[in-house]
């Protein structure tokens, strides 16, 4: 019986790391190998489509055909829609004829499994085998929302790339998947693909400081004007360490008034300033510009350069976005955590030592639960473990005192009030008074 393998990618960096996965034999060979693009922003008619980006068609030769999503399912929005239960059947047999797919055993590769479009395509072929690929920092995480058991325990496997080395990720642990890491040597190879045929940015500088913008006030994580004093921090920040020639890739949507406002900073420090607006992948500017300092927030391209092209990086505001983010179980808080805890500070005088695997391996478990407590109750012992031995002026940040209160964790309530959240008769007597109020 032949068979198909579907590969579902919404952008570059996912679609790389897909590629690197099958020149590692990650992937068996299969009869067809379809690439299924999404374009996932809120206008798509309006964004460029991930077949357009530059580079792009490197990576589609290591697929048979190309698909659209959007297409398929027009005028739905493809983050905003999964079938009906009764109507699963209906689009299976649309899609399998749309595709030419006949009778093929079908297979899935997905990413953000926890919503839509990755679970609109896992449920319209309910029978398939399903491997999830990680293309980001999010992976180590706790899966974003208690998945359906129909879906989540067809996952055979998460495919990540090792941003952390040693650093176990908590996605889909629940269901006992075993990750697997897409070896970093592959990964590189297809980046220097991307390098080679993307065209190089209008900069004479050499060895610049590369700062990058994420557009976190569209996210409701910051407000614009926070935002435009983050950037500015990032630009008096690379100064200040003696970087004279600096470049700003800026998030695509963000607001061209931003970069006029670094623009003027820049001129006022005396440093040179570019502005990248052209749509490439930062890992394809570390090879290109071979900058001297790469900085960010809480980008997953500050690991990636860290790890994978030896780069010196630096952090600027996770202390704000780990206070601002809400609610606690937000899924960029464990991105910003291990950015935290892992990378030096742009404005710091002084340097800190990154806690050992094992300690953070901890770290990530005690927040992991907390955000998760159902999804990831097998880690609470972990968490307590953690709370107990580590929680200090320095990893408080990392934690919320209601949280833990509510969840009764170390590190909440004072001791003597400890019994509170546990105690049967006073949760009792509290839904009473809810009732009573409402």
């Amino acid at each position: 019986m032949p068979s198909t393998q579907i590969f579902l990618a919404s952008t570059l960096y996912g679609t790389a790391t897909l590629a690197a996965a099958i020149d590692s034999g990650l992937f068996p060979p299969a009869t067809r190998r379809i690439l299924l693009t999404s374009n996932n922003a809120a206008t798509p008619e309006t964004s460029r489509a991930l077949a357009e980006a530059p580079g792009f068609e490197t990576l589609r030769a290591r697929f048979d055909e190309v698909r659209h999503w959007n297409e398929s399912i027009s005028p739905l929005h493809p983050t905003g829609w999964t079938p009906r239960a009764d109507d699963v059947p209906l689009w299976e047999r649309q899609l399998r004829r749309d595709w030419d797919l006949g009778d093929s055993r079908i297979s899935l590769a997905l990413e953000s499994i926890q919503v839509a479009p990755a679970q609109a395509v896992a449920q319209c072929f309910p029978d398939a085998p399903i491997d999830v690929y990680a293309d980001g920092l999010m992976s180590y995480g706790p899966t974003r929302n208690k998945l359906d058991p129909l879906v989540g325990g067809r996952v055979r496997r998460l495919l990540h790339l090792d941003l952390v080395p040693g650093l176990r990720p908590l996605l889909l642990s629940e269901f006992g998947v075993q990750p697997g890491i897409v070896p970093s040597e592959a990964f590189r190879k297809v980046l220097t693909e991307l390098a080679d045929n993307a065209p190089h940015p209008a900069t004479d500088a050499e060895a610049p400081a590369l700062l990058l913008g994420q557009y976190l006030s569209a996210l409701s994580i910051l407000t614009p004007e926070e935002e435009e004093n983050l950037h500015v921090r990032m630009v008096r920040g690379a100064v200040a360490r003696g970087h004279r020639h600096v470049v700003f890739k800026p998030h695509p949507s963000a607001p061209e008034r931003w970069s006029r406002l670094l623009e003027r900073e820049a001129d006022r420090l005396g440093a040179q300033l570019t502005v990248l607006d052209a749509p490439l992948l930062a890992e394809v500017l570390f090879q290109q510009l071979r900058p001297a300092l790469v900085v960010g927030c809480f980008s997953t391209a500050l690991l990636t350069a860290h790890t994978f092209f030896g780069i010196p990086v630096a952090r600027v505001g996770t202390d704000l976005l780990l206070e601002r983010l809400t609610p606690y179980e937000n899924s960029n808080r464990i991105p910003v955590t291990l950015v935290d805890a892992l990378l030096p500070d742009l404005e710091a005088t002084e340097t800190v030592t990154p806690p050992p695997t094992g300690e953070l391996s901890a770290l990530l478990a005690a927040v992991g639960f907390a955000m998760q407590p159902q999804v990831l109750s097998a880690q609470r012992t972990r968490a307590e473990g953690y709370l107990l031995s580590h929680l200090s002026p320095g990893t408080r940040r990392y934690f919320k005192r209601r949280r833990l209160t509510s969840l009764a964790l170390p590190g909440g309530l004072p001791q003597r009030l400890a019994f509170v959240p546990r105690n049967a008769t006073v949760r009792r007597l509290a839904r009473r008074v809810r009732r009573i109020a409402a």
